[in-house]
């Protein structure tokens, strides 16, 4: 992997998008997890404004004092870079106050709040972004935007740019090292962060990202015939979520009206 090219690319990339878009940089959103982590480096080495949304619902201890730690440590190296700590707790709670409204047991519900919690940063990413004139960037990678769709739908999906989306996961864990991100952020467990409970990325997939790399290489060229063992497991698992996900990764689908009916 040629990270320095690589890293040139993408900064330039997003630099010229910005310009490009007359703006005058990007806001992201930083949950201590490697992903974001690598993003809002890539953004700050633009030199362009870069504003980092620290954004905390009933978060882990951990998650948010690596957060505050890679945004101080981005801070002191970069001067473009500004930071807001918004704790949506409270937001999170009203709304699942509304929400809540009848005593029958949804099966969805837990994963719907989830979601809830992903497209409530989403909202705060955009109002922040617009009173700055800022593009909000986001943070997926190769694997959960176009693998298994591993992402919430107008949440952790709804962004303006999306630069490190054709890296796979451990791509990106590649560039944390070359970048110098601080070590708690480079040795990262994968996770959402959309639970009360501490669930890892793997836990909820059940496949690791390497594993989930190996199927998504090979995909469209084998067939679930050519697997055996665990790597069948893993074809089964990818199989499935990237055909659940495809109303996530395909365009918004449009009724057409035959011309001659608008006669």
């Amino acid at each position: 992997m040629q990270k320095e090219k690589i890293t040139e690319k993408i900064v330039t990339w997003l630099k010229d998008y910005a310009e490009n878009a007359h703006v005058k940089g990007y806001v992201v959103g930083v949950s201590g997890g490697v992903d974001s982590g690598v993003v809002s480096t890539l953004c700050a080495m633009t030199g362009l404004k870069t504003l980092l949304l620290e954004m905390p619902i009933h978060q882990k201890e951990d998650q948010v004092s690596r957060a505050l730690d890679h945004i101080a440590d981005l801070k002191s190296r970069f001067p473009n870079v500004e930071a807001i700590s918004l704790n949506l707790t409270p937001s999170f709670d009203e709304l699942f106050k509304v929400f809540n409204v009848n005593d029958e047991d949804f099966p969805a519900e837990k994963l719907a709040f989830a979601n809830t919690r992903a497209r409530l940063r989403m909202l705060t990413l955009y109002h922040f972004g617009q009173l700055n004139g800022l593009l909000v960037c986001g943070t997926g990678n190769k694997v959960e935007d176009f693998g298994i769709g591993f992402y919430t739908k107008y949440g952790d999906g709804g962004v303006d740019v999306s630069p490190i989306a054709d890296l796979y996961k451990t791509e990106v864990y590649e560039l944390a090292k070359h970048l110098n991100l601080i070590e708690s952020i480079q040795n990262a467990i994968p996770t959402d962060g959309l639970w009360d409970v501490d669930r890892t990325d793997e836990q909820q997939i059940g496949a690791t990202y390497p594993e989930l790399e190996k199927i998504q290489k090979e995909w469209g060229t084998k067939t679930e015939v050519d697997y055996s063992g665990r790597d069948l497991e893993v074809f089964k698992i990818f199989s499935r979520m990237n055909k659940a996900a495809q109303h996530k990764m395909q365009p918004i689908p449009v009724c057409d009206i035959p011309e001659e009916w608008r006669n």
